[in-house]
């Protein structure tokens, strides 16, 4: 009976890791408490993420079927604007030159309007 009553939490955790993670015996038997502790959380999220994804899915999908007859289809995935390559280009080429004329002054000036500390890097402080 008292073979009953007993804490079966090594044949729940060895349960766990072999069905959902798909580890062997020998395998599970060499992780740590530490390593199972994360390995644990990360199925968490991930099993977290997959389900809001198929939420997501399930709603975007629901929402197109009732959409009113000639409105815009609502995309699961839209497509974000890429960077513009030649803006970024000159925004570079600019600060560049004018760090060379002028200096970094100008980084100070805008942790100052911003109310914060410049960070001081490590090894210096």
């Amino acid at each position: 009976m008292a073979e009953l009553a007993r804490d079966f939490s090594y044949e729940r955790d060895l349960a766990f890791f072999v069905v959902q993670i798909g580890l062997s015996r020998a395998e599970f038997d060499m992780l740590t408490e530490k390593e199972k502790m994360f390995i644990r959380k990360e199925h968490e999220n991930k099993f977290m993420k997959d389900t809001t994804w198929t939420r997501n899915a399930v709603l975007n999908a629901e929402a197109n079927i009732n959409r009113k007859k000639g409105k815009k289809f609502i995309e699961l995935f839209p497509k974000k604007n890429l960077a513009d390559k030649e803006y970024n280009e000159n925004a570079v080429k600019n600060i560049l030159e004018m760090e060379a004329t002028k200096g970094k002054g100008w980084v100070d000036l805008v942790y100052k309007a911003n109310g914060m500390k410049k960070p001081i890097p490590k090894g210096k402080g």
